[in-house]
C-alpha cells in the first residue's frame, strides 16, 4: 500500500509542475503588450537603487493614466533618471519622458508586422510550457514504471499512466486556449 501513496504524491508533484508551468507561461503572456498599456510591460525592469538592483516596481508607482500611457511616479525624485536609463536600457521599444515630476511612456500603435511578431513570441512561449508540460509527464511515467516494476500492481500502473496522459492533455487544452486568447487580444486593433 505505501507503493501507492507514492505514485499518488508523485502524481501530485507532477501536476503541480504542471500547473507551476501554467502560472509561468500566464506570467510571460502578461509582459507581451497588446498595444494597451499596462503596468505589467514593465515588470521585469530592473533599476541601479543607490548601487544595487532593485525592481522597478519598488522604488516607484506604476499606473495607466489610459489605455495608451504609462506613469511612473518615483518615489525619490533623484530615481527619474535611473528609471528612464533603466528602460531604455530594457530594449523594449518604448520612449520614456521625464517631465521633472513623472517618467511617462506613451504607448504606439502596434504594427500589423509587429502583431504577428508578438504572435509568434506567445506561440514561443506556449511551446515552452508545453516542453514543461512533458517533462513533467516523462517523469511521472518514469516513475511508474520503476514502481511496477518493484511490486506495483501492472494493471493499477496502467490506470495512473492513463491519468498522467489525461492530465497531461487537460494542460495542453489550458495552454492552448491561454495562447488564443493572447493572439486575439494582440491582433484586435
Amino acid at each position: 500500500m505505501s507503493e501507492e501513496m507514492n505514485v499518488d504524491e508523485k502524481m501530485i508533484d507532477g501536476e503541480g509542475e504542471m500547473e507551476h508551468a501554467l502560472d509561468h507561461l500566464k506570467s510571460e503572456l502578461s509582459k507581451i503588450r497588446a498595444g494597451k498599456a499596462s503596468p505589467a510591460m514593465l515588470s521585469s525592469i530592473m533599476v541601479d537603487y543607490y548601487g544595487s538592483s532593485t525592481p522597478l516596481m519598488q522604488v516607484s508607482n506604476v499606473n495607466t493614466a489610459d489605455s495608451r500611457t504609462i506613469t511612473i511616479q518615483p518615489w525619490e525624485k533623484s530615481m527619474l533618471a535611473p528609471i528612464e536609463r533603466a528602460i531604455f536600457e530594457a530594449n523594449l521599444g518604448l520612449t520614456p519622458m521625464n517631465d521633472g515630476e513623472f517618467v511617462r511612456i506613451n504607448i504606439p500603435p502596434l504594427t500589423e508586422e509587429r502583431r504577428k511578431q508578438l504572435v509568434k513570441q506567445a506561440k514561443n512561449e506556449g511551446e515552452e510550457t508545453k516542453i514543461s508540460i512533458r517533462s513533467a509527464r516523462h517523469k511521472m511515467l518514469d516513475f511508474i514504471k520503476k514502481e511496477v516494476k518493484a511490486g506495483y500492481p501492472e494493471d493499477a500502473g496502467k490506470r495512473k499512466e492513463e491519468d498522467v496522459e489525461n492530465l497531461t492533455k487537460k494542460y495542453y487544452k489550458k495552454v492552448d486556449q491561454l495562447i488564443e486568447a493572447k493572439e486575439e487580444d494582440i491582433m484586435t486593433v
